[in-house]
């Protein structure tokens, strides 16, 4: 009989706030790429055991990053029409350094796919979703997350502006709604519905302006973006999907949209939603009359400490150079608007748009200076850290790479108020950042970065390092100054194979990818598909049986999730 192979990650400090596990001295075993509980003595000796001491290191479960944009067209317009974002890349952090077995990429805001998949690993993070895919994309999307390595995917397709979601809304056919949900998830390879300014982008692109109200009804559809959001939570919920909708209120980065963050909550009536970037959604004023622009942390966090069906992500400002990339077209032309900088813009036919705008945030900038507030107090308001993930709307707040600037931020009050004496003054009588006092813990920080999302997302083996979970590990070394700490890792395994250790990527071009790409499998009403086909011949350029990403492009890479309701 063949002897088992099994790795024992040693006297690591463990925090795996998923099994109550905070700051515990222990072994933690692996088999096959899945943790396993601790074998016996007779196993033992069955066994080929290989050893990593992590004596002195802190362990968490690998990063999971439910929001970001790392895939599909947007991101590679946005590659495009930034040329001097590649040419001015800084040199090559150490987590990225040289090894015979990594590919050439470009970083910048808008990193290539190859370095995507090494920056990510190279911070501890082994799990990352893009938010915001058109169905009609989802082939280009699943291509590129096959050219994305070290990490597993997943993504969330656009429904709030889709022509036929939206006219199955306007006539009551919430059945028809569910069944087309259902559909159009399995033949994209999706994980979840993403509502992007419900109605707004429709009416944009229609030529009839933005959607600012959530009973301003779309003139040639007829249905309200009320309407939209209820629909098409109630549809997640009735589909059993592992994630609810994922919205993108209206009137995002208006002054005075905090008015709509609350109506959109409370539209909802109980029915789950996780609320997305939610710091851009939180501003009190007048537009046009900068004076009155103001943080509404505290009002819209009281709502929500107090309705545990709502979870958000924070949507980070990080002062520096980025880009703006968003399936809200009207969002992005006000961008080039406002900064005067290049604009680009996209309709996909009949479901989705989009915008991008490079742009740069200043701390002596007061507007800039008070985005990055909001996103703090968001943090530090709200109650509970299982329902608020970590995010920068990669790369629209900043990117990914400033996690561990925003850790530090959280954990540390002193350096907070560091940061504060540097921006602009005006936000310390505009926001309550000051006043706060609270520094997250170690086990909070586990929360927020992995099990949080993990849990909100329904991936039940992420973000845990319980028998039965992915063995997804990082190793930090202990450091008083704990962006250093963060932002470095001593060791990153996944799948249960070392692939960052001590900097370096570690990959084997001989040694197939373990990574996996996750989607849903929800079932729908067949009976639904011949109205669906219908109105696809009737106003589609691809042919209906043309539109489902090949089952052959998916099932080596597909991993489904395990919450899905059943086919009926």
């Amino acid at each position: 009989m063949a002897r088992r192979e099994l790795t024992v990650l040693a006297g690591g400090t463990v925090y795996d706030p998923a099994n109550q596990i905070d700051g515990r001295v222990m072994d933690l075993w692996m088999e096959l790429g899945r943790m396993i509980a601790p074998p016996s003595s007779r196993e033992l000796e069955e066994s080929t055991v290989r050893r990593i001491d992590a004596t002195g290191y802190v362990v968490m479960p690998g990063g999971v990053d439910m929001h970001s944009h790392i895939a599909g067209p947007k991101v590679n317009l946005a590659r495009r029409m930034r040329p001097e974002d590649k040419r001015q890349t800084t040199p090559v952090e150490r987590h990225l350094s040289h090894h015979r077995a990594t590919r050439s990429g470009s970083t910048g805001s808008v990193p290539s796919t190859f370095a995507t998949g090494y920056l990510y690993s190279g911070l501890g993070y082994t799990t990352a979703f893009d938010a915001a895919i058109a169905p009609l994309a989802a082939r280009h999307a699943h291509e590129e997350f096959r050219d994305t390595p070290l990490i597993d995917k997943g993504f969330f397709i656009l429904l709030g502006n889709n022509h036929y979601a939206l006219s199955q809304i306007a006539k009551g056919e919430q059945e028809r709604l569910k069944a087309f949900a259902g559909w159009i998830l399995e033949a994209a390879g999706a994980y979840a519905i993403k509502v992007v300014n419900p109605g707004g982008v429709e009416a944009w692109k229609s030529g009839m302006g933005n959607i600012h109200s959530l009973d301003e009804p779309l003139p040639h559809i007829g249905c309200t973006a009320r309407q939209v959001v209820r629909g098409l939570a109630q549809a997640a919920m009735d589909l059993g999907l592992p994630h609810p909708i994922h919205v993108h209120c209206n009137n995002l980065g208006l002054p005075g949209n905090f008015n709509t963050t609350l109506a959109t909550m409370e539209a909802l009536e109980g029915r789950k939603a996780h609320f997305t970037h939610i710091q851009f959604h939180s501003y009190g004023g007048k537009t046009g009359d900068q004076s009155t622009f103001c943080s509404k942390t505290a009002e819209l966090a009281e709502w929500f400490n107090n309705h545990p069906e709502i979870t958000v992500d924070v949507g980070q400002v990080m002062f520096g150079e980025t880009t703006s990339m968003t399936g809200d077209g009207p969002l992005g032309y006000f961008l080039h608007k406002v900064t005067g900088r290049r604009w680009t813009s996209a309709d996909t036919e009949l479901e989705a748009g989009c915008g991008i705008v490079p742009i740069t945030y200043r701390e002596k900038k007061m507007v800039h200076a008070l985005q990055w507030a909001i996103g703090l107090e968001w943090y530090l308001l709200a109650q509970d850290p299982w329902r608020i993930a970590m995010s920068t709307d990669h790369p629209n707040g900043g990117s990914f790479l400033a996690y561990p600037e925003i850790i530090a931020l959280l954990m540390d009050k002193g350096h907070r108020d560091e940061a504060l004496k540097r921006a602009h003054p005006g936000i310390l009588m505009r926001s309550r950042l000051a006043e706060l006092t609270r520094e997250y813990t170690l086990n909070e920080i586990a929360i927020i970065t992995r099990a949080a999302p993990a849990r909100m997302l329904g991936l039940v083996n992420k973000g845990s390092l319980a028998p039965g979970a992915d063995a997804d590990i990082t190793l930090y070394q202990p450091d008083h100054d704990k962006r250093r700490m963060f932002a470095l890792p001593r060791m990153v395994i996944k799948s249960g194979r070392v692939v960052v250790d001590d900097g370096d990527i570690l990959t084997d071009e001989g040694v197939p990818d373990s990574t996996r790409t996750w989607m849903v499998r929800p079932g729908f009403d067949p009976g639904a598909l011949p109205d669906i086909r219908k109105w696809f011949e009737s106003h589609y350029t691809l042919r209906f049986d043309n539109y489902p990403v090949e089952i052959e492009r998916l099932e080596k890479i597909a991993a489904l999730s395990p919450c899905g309701a059943k086919k009926p």
